[in-house]
């Protein structure tokens, strides 16, 4: 005999639970442990009918060879059915979501893994083994989903519990009876309750972690104090709370957590609880309320950690200005670091701020000359070091401020931005907060360890590169960091061989010790403090002093003066490439993310790291096009309304043709260039850099020309001997000669590049004609004269626009008879003849090949007797 169970006060998540065990154990018995919450009460006094659940007293213990044991795996839980756990030829299986704990019992089948509703761990079997569910059934388990996630919202809901929730609602639950029973109304008793609850509610602040501990006493049992718990929470919006009731002879212990730093189950596990870290319970028998508060209390001081404050998420040095500071100084500085507003101190004290919008205004009304003072904010808005950055989250939003200074006494020691807040709200700066905790510099606060992720996806050659990098830094006594795209690419998996080493010191004086150790050529850029070290085998490294960039006004050339490592990483364009990873060896591979770069590759968002970014350097925009597109992941939202606002205002159009360029060749020689393109167009971009082409004209062929390279390449033609040439004829196509000479003069395309160009706009439609028009009767010589007056790189344009796949074979045949009807014979052969070179020289051997072309010469010996007739021939006609 098989049995299901679940815990004793058996809730919705449990009865759900049950529910979906015997769906995968059709020959199980159900049985309720003990006794039912108030909710699984009234379900079953409707459903009773329908579902058959066993009694304890009805189990037969002798016959009982398997117990499923479903959201909980405490024996101490289960009633008297704990007695079957540990027989001898007793099999147990357990799924649950709450974490394991001391006391619990293992079994031979162990689905654990923490979540917001153990019915979510096996609604996944159900779906993945196929098996049908009724309306009912759906409904029964979107009970226990929304029960135990409160209908999605607690902290514990993960993905998988919400995937759950939308395949039973596609399969028919009824979330009517969902919210009729989750929404139950208090009872008396539990009214009563809830009123000596929050009574005698005591509020402290444990570590910076504000708590709520409530206790009464009640004759008699009364079912729901979860609920109870949770409406208080949800009434006093604390860090975490925690309720005692003495009814009958037990306590019972509720608590739950708003924040990662309250785990507690870890603060109920020394009174045999057990739960998540947001949400727990637990059972004192015979013990006294003011005592397990007061053991609560001791308990809680030892297991929380102070939350995160602002000193741990503040930047520091800040950038500041002085009171006599002009506002035209304080728009440069402001312009050059792209802060939206500024501190104004005088030595060391705080005397306010001042923001982007103000100087604006200021300089609006011609009054770049006026001092700073006369338009700052005074008494501004300041929060200590200490301050956990909930608080510091409520008065930013309190004071619709965007950056917020942080200061000892008067003493301005940091400041803390809206972007600062805003990552510890999605959880990035965990691993700092743990890191900060245990010990560890505020150096290595941001990072995680991907170490074995670069000795996977890198040469060895490159590792080693790296290796004696670290080594040489600190010889040097500096830190230094590979940066940019080579970490975003290490994270994706994708294959990058440009490594870019940033250096918190001298990036020239590293770049040359490494010079002399490895025999590598160094070129150094002093005015940059870059160098370029290539190794013998042709690869080359970057190597930079961490520098800031800042624009003198939109879209010049970027200026350049040496920084932090943090500042370095922010000047750059997008949050995925403003990531660094520690070569030191002391930490070799830790990753640096101040910007959130690794949170924005897992949800798949391009994101610019400040508001002004487009507008500085409009190049970003064709870029953050080219990522997209590349790693087939989307423009994060206000980004990409920054970015039509800066294609509005033609900031593109500001640029010279060779930054613009640099970027639009990087996208075609990109696999996914065509819809590159395609989207350029869509953003309306297309017509700032490719000015007098129509795109609808030429999108078919755009959609279709990676796949005719490809094609190409299997044929053994390949195609781009200019890997982005291709894509340029293919867009100028349609053009005339003129757009088409002013296109490739303004991108300063070589002659023998615009030659191809507009060679392909002569004959692209002869070629074309020719070989719809052709028939068995035409010589392959004939085509082969049309299509060789096409250079190799608009095959791709032709193949595409040839649309049958009759056409297509044709095309492909005679580009094998080209290609294998090459003369074995050449200009040396006809010199032994006794011929002075000249133009006949030509004129004979392509007469020869057009012959072998059409099947006329097939072997040496008919080659030379081919060529002297020729010859002669040629001779006599003289």
């Amino acid at each position: 005999m098989e049995i299901i169970t679940s815990h004793t006060n058996t809730d919705l998540d449990a009865l759900a639970s049950m529910v979906a065990a015997k769906k995968l154990y059709p020959g199980a018995e159900m049985v309720f442990p003990g006794k039912l919450s108030k909710n699984v009460e009234e379900f079953m006094s409707l459903h009773k009918d329908i579902f058959t659940f066993k009694t304890i007293k009805e189990i037969d213990f002798g016959s009982v060879t398997r117990i499923i044991l479903v959201d909980t795996k405490n024996p101490k839980r289960v009633g008297k059915l704990a007695e079957l756990i540990g027989r001898p030829g007793i099999d147990v299986h357990i799924y649950d979501h709450h974490p394991w704990t001391e006391g619990d019992v293992h079994g031979s089948v162990e689905q654990v893994e923490v979540m917001g509703a153990t019915a979510t761990l096996l609604m996944e079997k159900i779906i993945s083994g196929g098996i049908p569910v009724t309306p009912l059934e759906a409904t029964i388990l979107a009970l226990g989903i929304y029960g135990d996630t409160g209908s999605l919202l607690f902290t514990s809901t993960t993905h998988r519990d919400a995937a759950a929730a939308a395949w039973l609602i596609e399969k028919g639950a009824n979330l009517g009876v969902v919210s009729e029973f989750l929404g139950r109304p208090l009872t008396g008793e539990q009214k009563e309750l809830l009123k000596a609850l929050l009574m005698s509610a005591e509020r402290h602040v444990i570590n910076g972690v504000k708590v709520l501990i409530a206790r009464s006493r009640a004759s008699e049992f009364i079912i729901g104090l979860s609920m109870l718990t949770h409406t208080i929470s949800e009434i006093e919006r604390l860090d975490a709370v925690f309720t005692i009731v003495h009814m009958e002879d037990r306590v019972y212990i509720v608590g739950r957590s708003n924040i990662p730093q309250v785990n507690t189950a870890e603060i109920l596990g020394p009174f045999m609880g057990g739960g998540h870290p947001s949400a727990a319970s637990a059972t004192v028998k015979n013990g006294d309320v003011n005592e397990i508060a007061e053991k609560l209390v001791t308990t809680i001081k030892e297991k929380v950690k102070p939350p995160m404050a602002a000193s741990d998420i503040m930047s520091h040095p800040v950038k500041t200005v002085f009171p006599d500071t002009t506002i035209a100084e304080a728009s440069k500085v402001l312009m050059r670091y792209g802060h939206s507003g500024m501190p104004v101190v005088e030595g060391l004290v705080l005397k306010g701020v001042i923001s982007r919008r103000d100087v604006e205004k200021a300089l609006n009304h011609g009054l770049g000359h006026a001092p700073v003072k006369g338009y700052m904010t005074g008494n501004a808005v300041t929060v200590h070091t200490n301050m956990p950055v909930a608080e510091v989250r409520e008065i930013m939003i309190e004071n619709d401020i965007g950056r917020v200074p942080v200061v000892e006494g008067e003493r301005l020691v940091g400041i803390v931005s809206r972007t600062d807040v805003l990552r510890t709200l999605h959880g990035e700066l965990e691993g700092r907060f743990h890191a900060v905790h245990n010990g560890q510099s505020r150096q290595h606060s941001f990072y995680n360890n991907i170490a074995e992720i670069m000795r996977r996806e890198l040469s060895p050659t490159v590792m080693g590169i790296l290796r004696q990098a670290g080594n040489t830094a600190e010889e040097l006594g500096v830190t230094v960091y590979a940066a940019g795209g080579v970490v975003r690419d290490l994270l994706l998996g994708y294959q990058n061989i440009d490594v870019d080493i940033v250096v918190e010191g001298d990036g020239i004086t590293l770049a040359t010790v490494m010079a002399r150790r490895t025999g590598a050529k160094l070129r150094a850029h002093y005015n940059f403090g870059t160098a370029e070290l290539v190794f013998e085998d042709g690869f080359s490294v970057d190597v930079a002093t961490a520098r800031v960039e800042y624009y003198e006004y939109p879209a010049a050339l970027p200026q350049v003066e040496s920084s932090s490592l943090r500042q370095d990483l922010y000047r750059r364009d997008f949050t995925i490439n403003a990531m660094a990873v520690s070569l030191n060896r002391d930490n070799f591979g830790e990753l640096v993310d101040y910007f959130g770069g690794r949170d924005d590759l897992h949800y798949g968002l391009v994101r610019v790291l400040y508001n002004l970014s487009f507008i500085e350097d409009p190049t970003r925009i064709l870029r953050a096009v080219r990522f997209e597109q590349r790693y087939k992941i989307s423009i994060e939202p206000q980004t990409l309304k920054l970015l039509n606002d800066a294609v509005q205002q033609q900031v593109l159009l500001k640029v010279s043709h060779d930054r613009i360029w640099d970027e639009l060749s990087h996208i075609l020689m990109e696999p996914e260039a065509g819809k590159m393109l395609t989207r350029l167009d869509a953003l309306h971009i297309w017509p700032q850099v490719l000015p007098g082409v129509t795109y609808w004209e030429v999108q078919p062929v755009l959609r279709g020309l990676h796949k005719s390279i490809a094609e190409l390449n299997d044929w053994g033609f390949d195609a781009q001997c200019d890997p982005w040439l291709s894509y340029m004829i293919a867009i100028l196509h349609w053009s005339g000669r003129e757009v088409a000479e002013s296109i490739c003069s303004k991108y300063s395309l070589s002659r023998k590049q615009t030659e191809k160009v507009t060679a392909t706009l002569g004959c692209w439609k002869e070629v074309l004609a020719a070989l719809s028009d052709s028939s068995d009767r035409t010589r392959i010589s004939e085509l082969a004269g049309v299509i060789l007056k096409l250079p190799r790189e608009a095959y791709p344009l032709l193949l595409t626009v040839l649309d049958e796949k009759p056409l297509k074979q044709h095309l492909k045949n005679v580009l094998n008879t080209i290609k294998k009807s090459r003369p074995v014979l050449n200009g040396d052969y006809i010199k032994k003849l006794g011929y002075k070179p000249g133009p006949v020289y030509r004129e004979a051997l392509n007469g020869l090949w057009r012959a072998k072309m059409d099947g006329l010469v097939s072997c040496q010996e008919e080659e030379e007797e081919f060529l002297k007739a020729y010859l002669k021939k040629t001779e006599g006609a003289k």
